[in-house]
């Protein structure tokens, strides 16, 4: 058996907006990686229509359908510090006797996990998975981002996900395929439809899971991604058994500009429901036997700019729209139509691996009716990779 002993190779570290990872040991065939970060943050929260409750997740990311809406004259400012964000992962690499190479990972972190812990003593909140897969030979078995999803599209925001209501995002178990430039897979189904009196019920009744393809052209100049999803939304519940087809496609890329870039997404399609703006708005109305589709068009747009070396900020807007049927209002509530949000940071790096960093976003969201609220958040974070 032999050992190498931990060392850290910054040439192949993989490193990017939302994880990292550092070469350390390998034994025999297998090679060893670990990686993730530390991450602080800090964020005072300026509701116009009164803060969500302390345990809303909306209070340590935004999350645009926990945003308050209601009366102007209640506003109300809070601040949130945590440190939930920091991961850890590991991986594996293994040559095989065929000259072919099995790789896995896993990876772990402490937000919006249930049950979650508290902040009168020990702040000890439960890890959650990210990731568990298996890839091999093209394929990938497990759990991972959505192939509807382009990570890459990303940008360097302090918000964790950043262009929450404007970006595909989605983690879920899967089976994927990818040749040269072109991917498929088969993921996890699950369908929120919204029911009598504006509730919403989450249903994992589907005989068939959803399908998903990309299409990747990388260029000198960035990369641009096209992706499309088939699913079937489905509520089997006190006698109703309906289901509906739903269908979406995305293009999304990044733009160099010398140091600097442009990054973007639109997202279109009926019925994606969770797959776009951290389900903000739901996939289908439950109208009587049938179900009816939700339309819904969103997107976002990024531009980051290189100071020098050390400084960069990020520039970005992002929004949704959500197409309801007005007939079913009165008997369905009043569902999100839109929301959007402004943001800007300037980010900080003495080192490579660690960062400072001030960001200031600015979100709305409108009801169906008209009623709205807004969010201004200036949060302060310091990361360091590993």
């Amino acid at each position: 058996m032999k050992f190498t002993p931990i060392k850290t190779l910054a040439a192949s570290a993989v490193l990017c907006a939302l994880s990292s990872t550092a070469y350390a040991a390998k034994i025999g065939d297998t090679e060893f990686t670990y990686g993730g970060y530390i991450k602080l943050d800090a964020m005072w929260s300026d509701y116009s229509a009164g803060a969500p409750a302390g345990t809303s997740v909306g209070r340590d990311f935004y999350v645009p359908s926990t945003l308050t809406v209601g009366n102007d004259n209640s506003s109300d400012a809070v601040f949130d510090m945590h440190a939930r964000e920091s991961r850890f992962n590991f991986g594996t690499a293994t040559l095989l006797d065929n000259g072919k190479t099995v790789k896995t990972k896993i990876e772990l972190d402490f937000l919006a996990s249930a049950p979650g812990g508290n902040e009168r003593v020990s702040n000890s909140y439960s890890p959650r998975i990210r990731h568990a897969f298996i890839s091999y030979d093209g394929w990938l078995f497990g759990q991972t981002w959505s192939n509807f999803q382009n990570v890459g599209a990303l940008p360097e925001a302090l918000d964790f996900v950043g262009p929450a209501e404007g970006t595909v995002f989605v983690r879920q178990s899967q089976i994927k395929y990818t040749t040269g430039a072109w991917s498929f897979s088969l993921e996890n189904p699950e369908s929120t439809i919204t029911t009598a009196g504006g509730g919403m019920a989450v249903t994992d009744d589907a005989s068939l899971p959803d399908f998903t393809a990309r299409y990747t052209h990388n260029a000198d100049w960035g990369n641009f991604v096209v992706t499309a999803l088939a699913r079937q939304l489905t509520y089997k519940v006190g006698g109703v058994d309906a289901d509906e087809t739903s269908f979406g496609v995305s293009a999304s890329g990044m733009v160099k500009f010398g140091q600097d870039n442009l990054k973007f997404m639109l997202t279109q399609g009926k019925g994606l429901g969770r797959y776009v703006g951290l389900n903000v708005a739901r996939g289908a109305v439950l109208n009587g036997d049938d179900l009816d589709a939700i339309d819904s068009t969103s997107g976002f747009i990024a531009y980051q700019h290189k100071w020098n070396s050390q400084w960069r900020s990020t520039f970005l807007y992002s929004f949704l729209s959500a197409d309801n049927d007005e007939n079913l209002l009165a008997m369905y509530g009043d569902p999100t139509e839109s929301s959007q949000s402004y943001s800007a940071n300037i980010l900080y790096s003495p080192v490579k691996r660690l960062t400072f960093g001030a960001e200031f976003k600015h979100a709305e969201r409108e009801l169906e009716s008209g009623v709205d609220g807004d969010l201004d958040r200036l949060q302060f974070s310091v990361k360091y990779a590993f």
